[in-house]
């Protein structure tokens, strides 16, 4: 990378990162054993992009552990292709669901694990489209736009599995998480172009 990053800079990106992997860890370890019992797509969908998350806030931290241009290029690549792979991964749930392959059951744990992340993930979301901006990071930008879909689709499979536990509309969560497919692509192509974030 072309400018030198303050070290208290470093440090909040060390920092952000170091509580997205924590965070991460946990999250898809439940959301995916909670899909496991409930045989719900929605949270498999979600620990799927829990996992990929998981993936990609390593990668930015590996990323902020060296400093040259070719390792920003490579991690920004690696994060742009995991939003690729996470789009892949909701389609897949989302047919699953929609063609009547599974019939998901309700779930406390995973509604508990989709609540905390709703709040927690836009709160990560906005500190690391802010370091992006700083450090002129595609790779954090893409991570940023990781945990922003993550407290989407948290959102989306919160609203499916409600719906379906209150009006027993199995359908519902596939349709809204296949809305966050253009987001999703738009956010990989443009960390796979080396583009940072620009907003402050």
């Amino acid at each position: 990378m072309s400018q030198a990053i303050a070290p208290e800079t470093l440090r909040r990106v060390r920092g952000v990162q170091a509580i997205t992997v924590a965070w991460m860890s946990t999250e898809a370890a439940i959301s995916l054993a909670a899909a496991w019992r409930a045989g719900s797509p929605a949270l498999v969908a979600f620990g799927g992009d829990s996992a990929i998350e998981l993936a990609s806030a390593v990668v930015v931290l590996w990323r902020f552990s060296a400093s040259s241009e070719h390792v920003e290029r490579k991690a920004a690549r690696i994060a742009g292709t995991l939003l690729f792979a996470l789009a892949a991964c909701v389609i897949v749930a989302s047919l699953v669901a929609l063609l009547g392959y599974s019939q998901p059951k309700p779930t406390v744990l995973g509604i508990a694990i989709l609540v905390a992340a709703a709040m927690l993930m836009p709160l990560l979301a906005r500190e690391k489209r802010r370091l992006s901006a700083q450090t002129a990071s595609a790779a954090l930008r893409a991570d940023a736009a990781e945990s922003a879909v993550c407290g989407y689709m948290a959102l989306i499979a919160l609203l499916g599995l409600l719906t379906n536990t209150v009006w027993h509309i199995g359908w519902a969560d596939p349709a809204a998480a296949l809305l966050t497919i253009p987001l999703i692509l738009r956010e990989g192509w443009e960390a796979v172009r080396g583009k940072p974030c620009t907003c402050g």
